[in-house]
């Protein structure tokens, strides 16, 4: 008995070992790239625009309620359509996930964010609903397929083994798989909901009706009211949204969100569609070449070698170095940020404020908070990485302080600081480290994004390709933050694997 006890203190001791380096690895990693970081603050006085964006929270501006109930509406019309979508392709992926190129394909799609997949379909649909939705679907649908394939492999398999060798495949998923996997698929699409009413709020930043289009007017234009009054209501949608997202509900508001969406807004074009398809995309010094030679692969190469060199590399780097920072920044804030409501520090009262905190923040889209620190400290790393920091902290601060709920404490444990240190934060670090890795590659995705305000991450880029209309330079730079991507969730895997960290899917 002592021989299986000391076994077992040694594999503990092992493990903790294993995640004390690879933290302190993580850690150390960070401190380095602050080397390579930009985070200069440019702009001249701060704090008087901290002062008018504090007058403007404490003023809301409500007068625009025309404006401010149709941004709603669309923004809320845009994720029901896209997400009920993506939710049901998903679900057929995830029952065929296991051949390779289904998984590689829905890697491939959610590893590029639908902000970028918005500004592709940009060109071929130009801004018309379609634009948003299919935005969303693509992502959403990868994204679906992965998660809900982990939910049926974790799902209980005590029924099968009462189920006859004789019964058909597909009796056996209905009546054995499906019903202990419903539960998870429901609590996961809800708050795949969620995320999807950030996206299509952000969407309106590139010029889809939603609320990031009056968001992106009213910062433009320090109305800060306005922009009070906009994030006030969508914190509302949200923290309501189990009140009146129903299932039973959910084919009428499809049905409604068909009807209400602004069809009529731009044209689209067959012809837009074919030009995408057989000339934007193509590298120019392919374009209109009838016979492969020498001259036409010098060119290309010397295409290739630009785009490389010039533009991929750099925007790689920088969008590694700001993300390393961030991921830790990001560990920092969720380690300061779940106890505020956990029941082993803070009673009710405590709690709720703790909540509203944290909802708020994880409700705010990062690239919203990337603008406004943008607007405070000019367009450095330095607002992307508090931005993506306080977002993903608040998400990852909140998972942790309902898991600690769960915990038991001894009758001589330790109060306060030391309950902290020495008996909350051992027990739910293996789990910390487990949402903190498996959000890796999502921040990964945001960092790329956020070069679309200024930071040249790949996103910066990539950005400016669309804006001087070359389409294939685009397209070759959301190829390579693709694979960037992909390649951070195979090391996240991995180490969390190798780290035996494990999550229930439907988790995060």
């Amino acid at each position: 008995m002592s021989s299986v006890s000391s076994i077992s203190n040694q594999n503990i001791e092992r493990r903790s070992t294993s995640l004390l380096k690879t933290s302190l690895g993580f850690l150390g990693l960070a401190v380095f790239l602050l080397i390579f970081a930009d985070l200069e603050i440019t702009t001249h006085d701060p704090w008087i625009e901290l002062t008018r964006m504090l007058t403007g929270v404490i003023t809301p501006n409500f007068t625009e309620t025309e404006n401010l109930i149709n941004a709603i509406i669309n923004t809320i019309a845009f994720a029901i359509l896209g997400v009920s979508l993506a939710c049901s392709f998903g679900f057929g992926l995830a029952l065929i996930f296991q051949y390779r190129f289904v998984r590689i394909s829905c890697a491939f799609v959610r590893a590029i964010h639908e902000l970028f997949w918005a500004l592709l379909f940009i060109q071929m649909f130009g801004l018309t609903p379609l634009t948003g939705i299919f935005a969303i679907v693509i992502p959403y649908s990868g994204i679906f397929a992965k998660v809900f394939s982990e939910i049926l492999e974790e799902s209980d398999p005590t029924p099968l083994k009462a189920i006859s060798a004789e019964t058909s495949k597909l009796s056996t998923f209905f009546f054995a798989r499906l019903p202990d996997s419903l539960i998870h698929f429901k609590s996961y699409a809800l708050y795949r909901f969620e995320c999807g009413l950030r996206s299509s709020a952000i969407l309106g930043f590139i010029g889809l009706p939603t609320i990031g289009f009056h968001l992106e007017s009213a910062f433009a234009q320090a109305k800060y009211s306005e922009v009070a009054a906009l994030l006030i209501i969508f914190y509302l949608v949200i923290t309501t949204m189990h009140q009146w997202m129903r299932r039973s509900l959910l084919p009428f508001y499809i049905i409604v969100s068909l009807f209400i969406l602004p069809w009529g807004m731009g044209d689209i074009s067959l012809d837009n569609i074919m030009r995408f398809f057989t000339k934007d995309i193509i590298p120019l010094p392919l374009r209109g070449v009838e016979q492969f030679d020498s001259n036409v692969l010098v060119n290309f190469t010397s295409w290739f070698w630009m785009m490389i060199s010039t533009q991929a590399w750099p925007g790689l780097l920088n969008t590694v170095v700001l993300t390393q920072i961030a991921l830790v920044a990001t560990g920092i804030l969720t380690l300061v940020c779940f106890p505020l409501i956990s029941p082993k520090f803070f009673n009710r009262i405590g709690r709720s404020i703790g909540y509203l905190f944290l909802v708020i923040l994880r409700s705010t889209p990062e690239y919203v908070l990337a603008v406004v620190f943008l607007l405070l400290w000019g367009p450095s790393m330095l607002p992307a990485i508090l931005a993506l920091a306080l977002h993903n902290g608040a998400i990852i601060g909140h998972l942790i302080g309902r898991y600690t709920e769960s915990l038991k404490l001894r009758p001589d444990s330790p109060v306060k600081f030391n309950l902290y240190v020495f008996e909350i934060i051992p027990r739910v670090y293996p789990q910390f480290l487990a949402f903190l890795f498996y959000r890796w590659e999502v921040i990964m995705r945001e960092t790329a994004i956020l070069g679309i305000l200024g930071i040249t991450t790949l996103g910066f880029y990539i950005d400016s390709a669309f804006a001087d209309l070359r389409i294939d330079r685009a397209l070759f730079l959301i190829l390579v933050t693709a694979m960037l991507n992909i390649g951070v969730d195979i090391l996240s895997c991995y180490i969390r694997k190798h780290l035996r960290l494990s999550i229930k899917a439907e988790t995060i």
